[in-house]
């Protein structure tokens, strides 16, 4: 019996070596990429152009042409500027935007190529080299654009190359690139995240083959991490010279960077694969439709905006929201200094995370408030907007809550499998730990260390690999 047992080992032993030996010579190619890739990621990240900047560089409404206002109820109303003209952005409640004019009430005219033309000079301040009209490139495929689509592409005649996507629904810039920014992500992010815009616009597709190239580079890193430590000798059964492993040159090599960061590199690629939540594991728990709908509540116009005027004659966007069951008006959201303005009396709104908890208990069936937190710096599972306010639920998913503290609109719902899939993803994949992060020159040199063991043993893994085959060719087999 023993024997037999002992075949089987050998067996077991001889697969997993076959297993890092032969899939090994592919997923060391993949690691390299990876590891390089990941290395401009942390200095060059995937472009994206803030809602701050948007509107920083829009127009001021012009109130004397506001002669309409929107009737009945919405989710959402914002006025703002198209062009020279002031325009009412409708948000229904199944999250549609409508565009009213605000002089006529009616649809306003399509967004073309001369508007596109003339908001990307004033946003960018720089000659319009050229406007074409594009349902999607490398920097737009992601569906955050859709409602946007066709987009205005503008480039820029200035010294960073730059190009302005401009939206057909609201006529403002949604994305902005520069030649150096498309340089490196072409090294960065875009092999990182196999990211090429043929196979992102499928979403189910990218999704797949992410899956199925990181599972095998996944048993290729467990395989590795075994036959390393079979191969090492520790004690008093050393190797020839007393050395700890068997091997010279860039075996070597590829051992000693494979024990030193084999956990860590292992750790990298298992989280990157759960990037694309395989099996929907930690898919965590949603709010029923209707009950997300009664906290989002509804809101309309009220007559007379002169007094809304004087109060703020330079604000470049309104808004009227109504979550939480509080109706509010939000001049220049998304700026520096944001003004929240109670909608009927015109005066100062204040946060009321009192108010806010009640009305959000009909989000989370079966649970009671047990805790509100007002987080005004990040912690392991918030690293968004700050502040925000935390409302911890007893419910059998132990559901928080993060909430906007003045609009009282839902920013984000985590429940326990959400919170595990932060640690298991988020944190493990990017080191996003709050301590590490704000000490910077900390965070880069813990990911250099590992970033560089990892492309030692990757590096090394295809120079073996290459011989291998090589001396493979040669023999026969």
């Amino acid at each position: 019996m023993r024997g037999s047992d002992r075949r089987r080992g050998r067996a077991v032993l001889r697969y997993v070596f076959l297993t890092h030996r032969w899939a090994g010579i592919l997923a060391c190619l993949l690691f390299a990429m990876w590891f390089a890739s990941g290395l401009v990621m942390l200095y060059v990240p995937y472009p994206a152009l803030p809602a701050a900047q948007i509107w920083a560089g829009a127009a001021p409404i012009d109130w004397a042409r506001v002669r309409y206002r929107p009737e009945g109820t919405a989710r959402r109303i914002t006025l703002a500027m198209r062009g020279a003209a002031p325009v009412w952005w409708v948000e229904d409640r199944d999250g549609a935007t409508r565009i009213l004019s605000a002089e006529t009430g009616l649809a306003p005219a399509p967004v073309d190529s001369a508007h596109a033309r003339g908001v990307a000079a004033r946003f960018g301040g720089a000659p319009v080299r050229a406007v074409e009209r594009i349902a999607d490139d490398q920097w737009t495929v992601a569906g955050g654009f859709d409602r946007h689509r066709p987009l205005w592409k503008a480039s820029l005649a200035d010294a960073a190359a730059t190009d302005l996507y401009i939206s057909s629904l609201t006529g403002q810039p949604v994305q902005r690139t520069t030649r150096g920014q498309r340089f490196w992500n072409w090294l960065g992010s875009v092999p990182h995240w196999l990211y090429p815009t043929i196979l992102r616009r499928d979403q189910s597709a990218w999704r797949q083959v992410v899956i199925w190239v990181s599972g095998p580079c996944i048993a290729v890193a467990l395989t590795g991490l075994w036959i390393g430590i079979l191969r090492m000798r520790p004690g008093r059964r050393r190797y020839r010279g007393g050395r700890m492993t068997p091997y010279h040159g860039w075996m070597l090599w590829h051992h000693v960077s494979g024990l030193l960061g084999g956990v860590m590199l292992t750790t990298w690629i298992v989280s990157g694969w759960l990037s694309v939540d395989p099996g929907r594991f930690f898919a965590g728990t949603k709010a029923p439709a209707a009950a997300t709908q009664t906290y989002a509540g509804a809101v309309a116009v009220p007559g007379g905006l002169d007094r809304l005027a004087a109060l703020a004659p330079h604000a470049r966007s309104v808004e009227w929201t109504g979550d939480a069951g509080r109706q509010r008006v939000a001049i220049d959201r998304v700026s520096t200094h944001p003004r929240w303005l109670d909608a009927q009396a015109l005066r100062p709104a204040r946060s009321d995370p009192g108010m806010i908890a009640r009305a959000a208990a009909v989000l989370v069936p079966g649970g009671d408030v047990v805790g509100v937190e007002r987080l005004a710096v990040p912690d392991f599972y918030w690293s968004g907007a700050l502040p925000v306010l935390r409302l911890r639920f007893d419910d059998a998913a132990r559901t928080w809550l993060y909430v906007d503290p003045m609009s009282g609109a839902l920013v984000e719902r985590q429940d326990r499998v959400r919170r595990a899939y932060r640690w298991v993803y988020t944190l493990l994949h990017t080191w996003n730990w709050p301590w590490l992060v704000q000490r910077r020159p900390a965070w880069d040199a813990w990911m250099w260390v590992w970033s560089l063991a990892g492309l030692v043993m990757s590096a090394s893994g295809v120079v073996i690999g290459w011989r291998r085959l090589r001396r493979s060719a040669r023999t026969g087999g």
